[in-house]
């Protein structure tokens, strides 16, 4: 939301989330942001979300931290027009279940080498869309899984905007 404030080619109209109490909710209200709050029986079982997104005039959407499976109505929707960013060098460590900190634990556990982020567009199944961008960071023998999951915070900080904003005004590239 910060990167786009002040950006006339690019406006997040809506900041959409299944908890009440996420910190994206108070950041969009500080921009001046409409919040909209879903339910998980509502999301999966109606195509309600569609007139929402419709309403705001949403044309692309930015996931971040939301764990839920895209419904395959929203994702024939938005068809390569939802974007994912995952906090590992897929296919390695995605699927259901590998998020958050079990991401960084397993990478630990296998003792990899490097690790990094991977945005994607989004399809059916978790994890499995076109990839769009990787950036990688190296992982030290001593690093703990926080120390991991740090590193991997900043590339997300450092690219995720960025990357984002190539595709929204580069589309052909995608």
């Amino acid at each position: 939301m910060k990167h786009f404030q002040h950006k006339s080619e690019v406006r997040v109209a809506l900041v959409v989330s299944n908890k009440p109490d996420a910190g994206a909710l108070d950041i969009a209200r500080q921009h001046g942001i409409p919040t909209h709050l879903i339910g998980r029986a509502n999301f999966f079982e109606t195509k309600d979300i569609l007139a929402v997104l419709a309403k705001h005039e949403v044309d692309f959407i930015v996931l971040a931290g939301f764990l839920w499976l895209i419904p395959p109505y929203l994702v024939q929707a938005f068809q390569h027009r939802i974007v994912n960013i995952h906090p590992a060098l897929l296919p390695k460590y995605g699927g259901k279940g590998m998020y958050g900190m079990r991401v960084h634990e397993a990478v630990r556990v296998a003792n990899e080498l490097e690790t990094g982020i991977t945005i994607h567009f989004v399809n059916e199944q978790y994890d499995e869309g076109d990839i769009v961008f990787q950036a990688r960071c190296p992982v030290a023998a001593t690093d703990t899984p926080a120390d991991i999951a740090r590193n991997v915070q900043a590339l997300e900080h450092q690219h995720f905007p960025d990357v984002i904003e190539k595709i929204l005004l580069h589309p052909e590239y995608f």
